[in-house]
């Protein structure tokens, strides 16, 4: 009885014995412990070229432990939030790079770091869906457009000639013009709805608040149509009048429409 229960014994100690050593044989294995932060870079940076986003950013975390302090460091962390913005992590991104200006108020590539703020909030890959229905930036929420914009506009103000600069300020002429069509697209809801005062106020904000861009000559148009219905002939004809002089050619006059191809807003 003594050697059965001496054989249990044993037995279930090499049992523990085995989940334990499995256990330690599972424990994950830190391939960056004999790298230099040189290695480490160039191993990430090999990851970002391939796009395997999420290999980079492990690497990146470990790089900026590892090189805490140092310029590599703080190029660790750009890296890193651009790749949080490729693996669709902008939130993420965003953090990562507030706490870089936070750190480094004064770094070299403090315009590189705004610059990218504004490209993580500019959003115009619309996807399949949006190409059949020609949905734009118009039709979506405009809080990360005009975070956006002034994360461009404080690039292009605070470092006018950065090679930043000239792309951001092609961005920010996108947006304004994505904001003004917003307005013309929430005008044209109500229009069609025959909330004909509503759409009146919606164009005529767009108006007000934008010179000189394509959406100004639809926010006349609806204008004019809405004091149409409204049978109000005096305000109709003097929209009118404005949208005769500002687009002596314009196809919604004759045909009540714009003619589509592609859409106004895609520039690139």
């Amino acid at each position: 009885m003594f050697r059965v229960k001496l054989s249990v014994v044993c037995v279930s100690l090499l049992t523990a014995g085995a989940l334990l050593l499995g256990g330690c044989s599972s424990t994950p294995v830190d391939k960056t412990a004999n790298m230099s932060p040189a290695k480490i870079y160039a191993e990430a940076k090999e990851e970002m070229g391939a796009g395997q986003w999420e290999r980079a950013i492990l690497l990146l975390d470990k790089l900026e432990a590892r090189a805490a302090g140092t310029p590599l460091a703080q190029q660790a962390q750009l890296d890193k939030a651009y790749s949080q913005y490729k693996s669709s992590e902008p939130a993420q991104a965003l953090a990562t790079l507030e706490r870089f200006t936070k750190l480094h108020p004064v770094s070299p590539a403090m315009d590189y770091a705004i610059y990218l703020k504004g490209l993580i909030n500019f959003n115009d890959d619309l996807g399949l869906f949006a190409r059949f229905t020609r949905q734009d930036l118009a039709e979506r929420d405009q809080k990360a457009s005009k975070e956006s914009f002034e994360a461009f506009k404080e690039l292009v103000d605070r470092f006018p000639d950065s090679k930043y600069s000239p792309d951001a300020r092609q961005r920010m002429n996108y947006i304004v013009n994505s904001l003004a069509q917003y307005e013309v697209h929430v005008a044209r809801y109500y229009f069609k709805r025959g909330a004909y005062l509503a759409a009146v106020n919606r164009a005529q904000l767009a108006i007000a608040d934008y010179r000189e861009v394509p959406a100004i000559e639809d926010a006349l148009y609806i204008l004019y149509k809405s004091y149409e219905a409204l049978d109000m002939p005096q305000l109709r004809d003097d929209a009118k009048r404005v949208l005769e002089k500002n687009y002596p050619q314009s196809e919604l006059l004759s045909k009540g429409a714009r003619v589509i191809n592609d859409p106004w807003w895609k520039v690139w």
